[in-house]
């Protein structure tokens, strides 16, 4: 059972910045792919962006290229999410999540691909 805890949320003015950060308790982790999710108030769970094993490929949702960056390091356990630009419709609670499959393997911008989940870090963006 992979345990994640995700961490660096919280309240940011628009155009700030903010760093996620994901730490997974297993020592599989080089062997996860990994992605972020979010969902805001009174809406849908959406995708954000995903990464291979060993980082090599990422898939990002359209709305959230060139302001956010996906990485991770395999010796830390963890992968990290850095956020620029922000804006107000980018308040949400981010969710990290897990698969043991490769991202060619699975359908990455859907949750049911992933089955570890983290509890979520609430971001705020402020006008």
């Amino acid at each position: 059972q992979v345990q994640l805890v995700e961490s660096g949320g919280g309240l940011v003015q628009a155009g700030g910045s903010l760093r996620l950060s994901c730490a997974a308790s297993d020592g599989t982790f080089s062997r996860l792919a990994m992605g972020w999710f979010r969902q805001a108030p009174g809406k849908e769970r959406e995708f954000v962006v995903c990464i291979s094993w060993k980082g090599g490929t990422t898939y990002y949702a359209d709305s959230m290229k060139g302001r956010f960056t996906i990485s991770r390091d395999n010796t830390r356990n963890t992968v990290y999410l850095q956020m620029n630009s922000l804006k107000p419709e980018d308040t949400a609670v981010y969710y990290c999540a897990a698969s043991p499959k490769r991202l060619s393997d699975i359908s990455w911008y859907t949750g049911g691909a992933y089955d570890y989940w983290g509890q979520g870090t609430q971001v705020t963006v402020s006008l």
